[in-house]
């Protein structure tokens, strides 16, 4: 499937011989890889770092420096980079070694494809080093505890900050008990940032602020929570005392749509640019970085490159989660069991499209709170035109993973709120029920789940019958995705039990 359905025409096997050509050691050559030395090579119309990278600082400790983060928070500071040249990235790969290897040959250089009918291609150059914990320990705590290091980041998606249902640390995560076990040598997102605080303390340095960009609702009261969960469960009360009063855990929220890359984006990547790239980064052109406003002095002016700063990220949270991440989860797992490939595809089913609109405006925006500036109409026609994005190819299943994580904040948190205030869920409880039909089909057609809980989902789903009454029950006792007091409602089950009827039928949506 073409990722630019409508770039020009070019002739990708010419290009290819080049690009792709090989020397002795079955390596790309350095005179077409993508490097320092060769960004000369780049097509005119291709943008490049404007700063001069050798006398850029590392400013920011980053984890988990997946696509979301090169896509989105790197280009921020690559953006900042050309006025303060303090806040360079240090990558940390905290399981295996990621693109460590591969980014290292590039000169920490990669291309980032914005994904619009007319496509446009930038070389991002914030990132000075990337480390894997596995081999780079040493040099990942020589960097937490650089006076020059203010700021710690981190994308681990939902199930890297292990919590437990009521939102703090889960002493029972296997992670989280190697980290108690040995601190000194972590194993969780948690345990680095607690043992990085630890350790600056011990040197009598200001600790630095330690910022979640992670879709997780409040995020950042949940990483401190569990940060301080884990030295208060490991015995250090002082330790704990100190983070509490001196560590800044803003919340942020993010956003720009960025699919998996693919072995095609390499080559439409190289043939655009004229140099290969061997982990480049696609994304929507649209980006956004909401980011609570206490970073202070001693934080980088994200305001200058275009971050929203304020003191309500619940607020613009809120909206991001239920209407934009709410809406990618109904459209996915119904466009799923309708055999449906990508979010545009999806869209393309006009009653799953105007089924998903409904759902945004008549029920989820009456959840929301009213935010002075922003308009919920017009950011709900914004998200619909991005789903339909042709030039963006989203796969469904990569938004469907980790549904039991996504599921409470994105869909049931707003059932809960549409039920305390007397409104009806019928629409609200279909991508419940899909979501459950979706679970059923995968388990019994002998595919794994990209979730935390999926051996016990396949469990579940070869186990249900296809009936509500008996196979919800297995659902409802998932208590980290369903909360005693829905499940309890009958208003609840009883939605969810006719949209798993209907869907098992053959009919998607409410009449």
């Amino acid at each position: 499937m073409p990722i630019f359905e409508d770039a020009p025409a070019v002739d990708l096997e010419n290009e290819l011989k080049i690009v792709m050509a090989k020397d002795t050691d079955n390596k790309i050559s350095a005179a077409t890889r993508l490097g320092q030395r060769s960004l000369s090579k780049l097509k005119p119309d291709v943008a490049v770092p404007t700063y001069d990278r050798g006398s850029v600082g590392v400013g920011i400790v980053h984890f988990g420096p997946g696509a979301f983060h090169r896509g989105h928070q790197a280009c921020y500071i690559d953006t900042l980079l050309a006025g303060d040249p303090r806040w360079g990235i240090c990558a940390a790969e905290l399981k295996g070694r990621g693109q460590a290897d591969v980014l290292r040959e590039q000169d920490f250089l990669y291309t980032v494809a914005e994904l619009e009918l007319q496509p446009r291609y930038r070389i991002v150059g914030s990132m000075k080093e990337y480390l894997a914990a596995e081999s780079d320990a040493g040099s990942i705590f020589a960097r937490l505890v650089d006076p020059a290091v203010k700021l710690v980041t981190c994308t681990v998606t939902e199930k890297g900050y292990c919590l437990d249902g009521a939102g703090g640390v889960d002493l029972k995560n296997a992670d989280i008990a190697h980290d108690l076990a040995n601190p000194h040598a972590p194993s969780s997102l948690v345990g680095w940032i607690a043992e990085g605080l630890r350790r600056r303390r011990a040197a009598g340095l200001k600790p630095f602020i330690a910022m979640s960009c992670d879709n997780v609702a409040g995020n950042g009261h949940k990483l401190r929570k569990a940060v301080i969960g884990l030295v208060e469960a490991a015995g250090e009360k002082d330790l704990a005392a100190w983070i509490a009063d001196s560590v800044r855990f803003p919340c942020t929220m993010v956003d720009s749509i960025t699919p998996a890359a693919n072995d095609e984006l390499k080559r439409s990547v190289a043939a655009a640019t004229g140099l290969y790239d061997e982990a480049p980064v696609h994304r929507e052109k649209f980006q956004q970085w909401v980011v609570e406003d206490i970073l202070g002095a001693d934080g980088p002016d994200l305001a200058r490159v275009g971050a929203d700063m304020t003191r309500d990220v619940e607020a613009y949270e809120h909206a991001k989660l239920r209407l934009l991440n709410g809406a990618h989860s109904t459209l996915t797992y119904i466009g799923l069991l309708k055999g449906c490939v990508s979010v545009d595809k999806a869209m393309a089913e006009a009653d799953l499209a105007r089924f998903v609109e409904e759902m945004m405006r008549q029920d989820v925006v009456a959840t929301l709170r009213p935010v002075a500036g922003f308009d919920f109409s017009d950011y709900i026609s914004a998200i619909l035109q991005r789903f339909r994005n042709p030039a963006l190819t989203h796969l469904l299943y990569q938004i469907a993973s980790d549904g039991t994580q996504k599921l409470p904040y994105r869909i049931l948190d707003v059932i809960a709120d549409a039920l305390a205030a007397g409104r009806p869920i019928v629409r609200l409880a279909v991508p419940v029920a899909a979501w459950m039909r979706f679970v059923r089909r995968e388990a019994n057609e002998g595919r794994k789940f990209a979730d935390p809980m999926s051996d016990t989902l396949i469990e579940i789903g070869k186990s249900c019958t296809g009936q509500a009454a008996a196979d919800l029950p297995r659902f409802f006792a998932l208590e980290t995705v369903f909360k005693p007091a829905l499940v309890k409602d009958p208003r609840f089950v009883s939605e969810v039990a006719k949209a798993y009827d209907r869907i098992g039928g053959g009919t998607y949506f409410p009449a």
